[in-house]
């Protein structure tokens, strides 16, 4: 992965980042260690520790490595490795394993990093706090802007009262609600299904319950299937909920309804000790355009998908990686932003509807099957590529997104 070298700017006014989650904190940090001026607004007052993506796929630490080295190295110290990955029978207690090791030599990673992604944010705050290129301000929410000539004026709202900034440009890192996003006017197409996912944090050991257990299961069952995965904290089980309407969110979220599932994945005596749950609704959903003149997404605010596969915040770094590379030519007088921002809608919006809706959908779609020919099939297939070398290293090639990384960042 090729570094972003240092050159002094061109436009000394700062990009704005709207949003300091995992994709606009890298875009902030790949831009400052650029030397170019960025400013990042956050609405609240410090980064959320909420309970999102936890996997970084090897392509992802490659591109963060190409950013901070010392980045990375922390990452690597506080996550786990997970050097390994499974499909599991419920039913028939199958099991194809796929061994990230066979990638080594595709990457310096090979392996999946499991850590929670504010702990990258945090990471990232500090790391910009510390150069004279970046600003943080926690607090400054955006509401409105105003396209200009040669820059956008932007509206910002704090406790204090509303203030107006001038940047050279706008990025919308600011979620799957993105105001930058419904700002422009730009049609977020799509769709949301029927039922949500319900995430759980057990310390229960797993580990020592299911022979050979790994850090990432993906578990079928023809009654109810679940991703079941170890972060750097604790034990975290993602079911879904019922497609036909029964129960609500408080439902769902019941002490009497989490037991129930985690009873139904092992019987032990008593109740499971629950660290947190939370409840979220699920979209499959592409903007119809990533960016609107000098206003681009970036992330979340203009592609989100399932999480089956970890792609979604994954994703959005690769994003906010691309797009950096082109506002730092761009700044530097080295290219038209209109031409640079047309590259980057082209092949970011392409990858996003072709690559990871297709393969998150397909995902989904094979695990929720209740159909015990289709789970045996299914089974089959996926334990035949695991044991064979060849076919398994395809196969995690394009899972852990290395070859959608290779294919786009050659369009940069």
């Amino acid at each position: 992965m090729e570094s972003l070298d240092k050159m002094a700017p061109v436009d000394e006014r700062p990009v704005v980042v709207a949003g300091l989650g995992p994709s606009g904190a890298v875009l902030a940090l790949a831009l400052a260690r650029a030397d170019i001026p960025v400013l990042v607004l956050e609405k609240d007052s410090t980064v959320a520790a909420d309970l999102r993506a936890s996997t970084f796929h090897p392509p992802t630490l490659d591109i963060l490595a190409a950013i901070d080295t010392s980045l990375t190295s922390t990452m690597v110290q506080m996550g786990l490795k997970a050097d390994r990955y499974q499909y599991r029978d419920r039913v028939s207690d199958e099991t194809a394993t796929f061994d990230l090791s066979l990638l080594a030599g595709e990457t310096q990673f090979p392996f999946r990093l499991q850590l929670e992604q504010y702990e990258l944010t945090r990471l990232i705050q500090k790391l910009l706090e510390k150069s004279d290129c970046a600003q943080i301000l926690f607090g400054h929410e955006l509401v409105g802007f105003k396209e200009c000539e040669d820059h956008v004026q932007i509206l910002v709202r704090t406790d204090e009262r509303d203030i107006e900034l001038a940047g050279s440009f706008l990025i919308g890192c600011d979620g799957a609600r993105s105001k930058v996003r419904k700002e422009t006017g730009l049609v977020f197409e799509g769709f949301t299904y029927k039922e949500k996912f319900l995430v759980i944090g057990t310390d229960f050991p797993f580990e020592q319950i299911f022979a050979d257990f790994s850090y990432v299961n993906y578990v079928s069952d023809p009654e109810e299937w679940c991703v079941i995965l170890r972060t750097e904290k604790t034990w975290r089980v993602l079911f879904p909920t019922p497609k036909n309407g029964v129960g609500d969110d408080a439902f769902f979220l019941s002490e009497q309804f989490v037991q129930e599932r985690l009873q139904h994945l092992h019987k032990i005596e008593g109740d499971y000790s629950i660290r947190y749950k939370s409840l979220y609704t699920v979209n499959q959903r592409v903007a119809q355009r990533f960016y609107d003149g000098r206003i681009v997404l970036v992330g979340d605010a203009c592609h989100i998908n399932n999480p089956l596969g970890g792609m979604g915040m994954n994703g959005g770094i690769h994003d906010a990686y691309d797009l950096a590379s082109r506002l730092i030519r761009v700044i530097r007088g080295e290219a038209n932003y209109v031409t640079e921002f047309e590259k980057y809608d082209l092949v970011r919006r392409s990858l996003a509807s072709r690559f990871v809706q297709e393969h998150t959908i397909a995902n989904k779609a094979v695990m929720e099957s209740t159909d015990p020919d289709i789970q045996k099939s299914r089974q089959a297939h996926l334990m035949k590529t695991a044991a064979d070398p060849i076919l398994a290293k395809e196969f995690m090639m394009e899972r852990s997104m290395i070859n959608s990384v290779r294919e786009t960042m050659g369009k940069i």
